[in-house]
């Protein structure tokens, strides 16, 4: 008989999963740029409880690695093209960022699974205030247009949202108050930049439909002797 032992991390999937609830907004201490790429010190509290050098956190909906833990602070190190594919590269010092910590077994999903891989940046085109919600508009690249359904999710700066308004020049989502006061959604302005994850879902469901297609295609069918 052979005897397999299977083991796995009770605390954290490793790596690369969110929820896109945010648990904490952190604040950018210091910035320090070498060449094309850029150290990162944020200040937080609550979401570096049993965090440790090496794993994951999701900023602004970015998946970045711990690279040094303080009291009260995290370092973390962005390359060149974490920096040109999200809105990092516009941090300042004081910046408010969203953070959550990678997706443990024990924990709810109480948002949407989340690689914390940002697809595209989109513009905010207008943050409308009403009495119990505001609608949060963003232009967005045609580059993930297919990616894009109403009431489906999507991931602005970390945040699990559905869509609520779906047109060619903008989409649209609402947020609560709970949202607008937790997360860094509710200090933006026309203009800002806001990373973007579409879901995982529709991106896998696109390679599913890709290579159905290429299934029919001639070279696809005499490479595998089938024709």
């Amino acid at each position: 008989k052979v005897s397999l032992k299977f083991q796995y991390h009770r605390s954290a999937i490793k790596k690369h999963m969110f929820t896109g609830i945010i648990q904490e907004t952190g604040i950018v201490e210091s910035i320090e740029k070498s060449g094309k790429t850029a150290s990162f010190i944020i200040s937080a509290k609550k979401i570096l409880k049993d965090k440790k050098i090496g794993d994951s956190i999701a900023v602004n909906g970015a998946c970045m690695t711990i690279t040094a833990i303080e009291a009260e602070s995290f370092s973390f190190d962005a390359i060149q093209e974490s920096l040109e594919k999200t809105n990092l590269k516009n941090l300042e010092k004081k910046s408010k960022v969203n953070l959550e910590g990678a997706l443990t077994l024990k924990q709810a999903i109480d948002g949407h699974l989340v690689q914390g891989h940002v697809d595209e940046t989109g513009t905010v085109v207008e943050l409308n205030h009403k009495e119990d919600r505001s609608q949060l508009r963003i232009k967005y690249p045609s580059q993930i247009t297919k990616y894009l359904a109403f009431k489906g999710s999507i991931t602005i700066n970390g945040v699990s949202l559905t869509i609520s308004d779906l047109k060619e020049e903008y989409l649209a989502v609402d947020l609560i108050p709970h949202t607008l006061k937790e997360t860094n959604l509710g200090g933006l302005k026309k203009g800002d930049l806001v990373n973007l994850e579409a879901d995982m879902i529709a991106r896998y469901l696109e390679s599913i439909l890709n290579e159905k297609n290429n299934e029919a295609k001639y070279d696809y069918l005499k490479d595998r002797n089938l024709l």
